[in-house]
């Protein structure tokens, strides 16, 4: 590395952020990226450990020492391509990503992990402020025509990959507007669309034609029929991600005012695109209750701060995580206590809650019944006498998903499914039960991450290009 004892001099420096009073009166991103000074002096940090944990904790194999290494000798354009060599998308994980290669960073053992997210984010930003960025369109074309059914990320990177290798891409997305969870999940101030929007515009000219309002599977307006699309193409990818939510089948469910997660955010990402919503689901001036303690119920609560709900409280059916001697260490995923943005600006959390019941006034919830849990004989069981009732005027269920919505596409295409409901595929040739039909992301592997679907969708394009040409040069 250029700087063999950077790791001993130098702090891990956070990006700075909008003071949270004034970042929750709008819908912008408020996290800068660091100075070229400072990513070059966090870039020093990585410490010439010889087995770089970071690259196998990425699941998509950022050579990330390699990058910290250019970023400290300011050397950005290579920075930037050696980031591309992986990456489709690194504007994406360099905002959003939980950075599991900073939880596998060998100097996370015993201080603060090289800050690689930060670094990934201001090489990225700064290729486009530069003009690097540009789109690579094929010198070849080769005559195949493929389908990819959903515009996440991993159908985005699935289409890009196989437009470079010169297969004739079409991308269907149901939705008004590309980008699948990217656009209609994840709120603007953690990720704006406009980086969506100008990678669309590059895949266009790198030969990606996009279809969207197109829902296959469905009948009727804007549907497709999915074995006219068999007949159509040479090969057919499925990657419209786990879209079926996790519900709570609780006496008083069915009251107005208990929603899913995935109701109320996607709502507020079209108001902030400029569309109108007609009764949209609002958190302003009510009490509002958040069940699910991950990324989902996060953003319910960055986004209700941001309504000026009255009050927000999150409950964790799981006890929290504070005992540093109980959580495991790399290569698992450790359990301890995260504090997004969003629980900064104000939420009261509660962890070990179980939902007993909605209670109604005039057809509308008005509060939770709620009773207190404990780890007893390997098992989570109900504390005598620790229940409780809070009022809710506002209740959103972000349980996380079970898998890919079962009806339409799935039904049409007669595809074999896992013991979870996802689409069956292995990680080596991505096929389904079905000829020329493959699958990546969420819909094969379950909800996860924005990273993973960007290494399903690469890894599957080459799977593809394997089985149209026989070979492929695609990295995998």
């Amino acid at each position: 590395m250029g700087k063999v004892t950077g790791f001993l001099e130098h702090e891990r420096l956070t990006e700075a952020a909008e003071d949270k009073g004034t970042r929750v009166k709008h819908y912008r991103e408020f996290v800068g990226h660091l100075s070229d000074e400072q990513t070059g002096v966090q870039g020093a940090r990585c410490m010439d450990c010889g087995t770089p944990f970071c690259m196998s904790g990425c699941p998509v194999n950022n050579i990330i020492p390699d990058w910290n290494d250019l970023v400290y000798k300011q050397n950005w354009r290579a920075a930037l391509d050696t980031l591309h060599s992986t990456n489709n998308f690194p504007e994406f994980t360099g905002r959003v990503c939980p950075a599991p290669c900073e939880e596998a960073c060998t100097l996370r053992i015993n201080a603060d992990a090289v800050g690689i997210k930060s670094i990934e984010h201001a090489i990225i930003d700064k290729g486009w402020e530069n003009g690097w960025v540009v789109p690579q369109p094929p010198k070849v074309k080769t005559g195949k025509r493929v389908a990819v059914i959903g515009s996440g990320p991993a159908g985005m990177a699935c289409a890009q990959q196989l437009a470079r290798a010169g297969h004739a891409v079409v991308l269907f997305e149901k939705n008004d507007r590309a980008g699948g969870l990217l656009r209609y999940g994840i709120p603007d101030f953690k990720m704006e669309k406009q980086f969506i929007d100008r990678r669309i515009e590059q895949m266009t000219a790198e030969g990606v034609e996009v279809r969207v309002n197109q829902h296959v599977g469905l009948s009727g307006n804007n549907g497709v029929d999915a074995q006219k699309l068999l007949a159509e193409f040479d090969a057919v990818v499925l990657s419209g991600g786990a879209e079926s939510p996790r519900d709570l089948p609780v006496p008083g469910r069915e009251l107005q005012g208990v929603h899913y997660a995935m109701e109320f955010l996607p709502q507020q990402n079209k108001v902030v695109a400029g569309d109108t919503v007609p009764n949209q689901i609002m958190a302003t001036a009510k009490h509002v209750v958040v069940i699910g303690g991950g990324d989902t119920g996060s953003d319910c609560v960055g986004t209700s701060n941001r309504h000026g709900a009255k009050s927000i409280a999150q409950f964790e059916l799981l006890g929290k995580p504070d005992d540093p001697l109980r959580n495991p260490v790399w290569p698992y995923w450790p359990t301890r206590l995260r504090t997004s943005s969003s629980h900064e600006e104000g939420a009261n959390r509660d962890w070990s809650i179980a939902t007993k019941s909605f209670v109604g006034e005039n057809g509308k919830v008005k509060a939770l019944k709620a009773v207190r849990l404990k780890w007893e004989g390997g098992k989570m069981i109900e504390v005598p006498g620790s229940e409780f009732e809070m009022p809710a005027d506002l209740v959103l269920l972000a349980m996380g998903f079970l898998g890919p919505t079962q009806n339409g596409l799935l039904e049409q295409l007669g595809v074999e499914k896992d013991a979870r409901s996802n689409v069956k595929a292995d990680t080596e040739k991505y096929q389904t039960s079905v000829a020329k039909v493959f699958a990546a992301g969420d819909m094969r592997r379950g909800q996860s991450l924005v990273v993973w679907a960007i290494r399903e969708g690469r890894q599957c394009a080459r799977a593809v290009d394997e089985f149209l040409m026989g070979a492929s040069d695609l990295p995998r």
